[in-house]
């Protein structure tokens, strides 16, 4: 209904993808020999035992056409979802963001900032987890609410399984201080504290 979204948020990367590996070449430089016994011709399209050679232009046109159809309904459902949010939203403080008419054109895959997907109609406003909560007590007419956020565990604790799994449930170690809670695939950026 309404997205908020920080002007530094990576999002976009509306497409799809399928990929595989093939390691004939390795197999035969050393030595493996792969069977494969199939119930039909396309069961092992996608095997990456083949040899890049017996890969059929049918089966390319296969995956092609199911990623072609996956990606043509990942669009229509963005498009869809953005003209409800309109209709939802009408005689709300503000207005939704209307998709850009090329927005298509940022919908192959690439990912965008907050600024960007804004400017696109991406996403209806730019602010913060605050802004967010704001507008959602506002949608609803909700004033007050008790908040919940849901959030994965991470701990000291969790550096010790790359060296494997082990009996101990759990180990605690106290450094006076709360450990940052980092996650893949994200920007962080770390600025001073200003002392007066």
């Amino acid at each position: 209904r309404w997205i908020v979204a920080n002007e530094l948020t990576i999002t976009g990367s509306i497409g799809v993808i399928m990929n595989t590996w093939n390691y004939r070449h390795l197999m035969d430089k050393v030595g493996v020999v792969p069977f494969t016994f199939k119930s039909g011709k396309f069961k092992d399209m996608l095997s990456g035992q083949k040899l890049p050679e017996d890969i059929t232009d049918k089966e390319k046109e296969m995956i092609q056409s199911l990623i072609d159809e996956t990606y043509g309904r990942f669009k229509s459902i963005v498009a869809e979802g953005r003209k409800r949010a309109l209709e939802l939203n009408a005689n709300a403080r503000g207005k939704n963001r209307q998709l850009a008419d090329n927005w298509v054109d940022y919908a192959d895959g690439r990912i965008l900032s907050g600024n960007e997907a804004h400017r696109v109609g991406l996403v209806d406003e730019l602010g913060n987890f605050e802004s967010a909560v704001a507008r959602a007590r506002e949608l609803t007419q909700i004033k007050q609410a008790n908040l919940i956020e849901y959030q994965q565990r991470y701990d000291f604790a969790d550096f010790f399984r790359i060296f494997g799994t082990s009996e101990a449930k759990s180990v605690k170690v106290d450094l006076g201080m709360d450990m940052p809670k980092l996650q893949a695939g994200k920007l962080y950026f770390i600025a001073p504290n200003m002392v007066h």
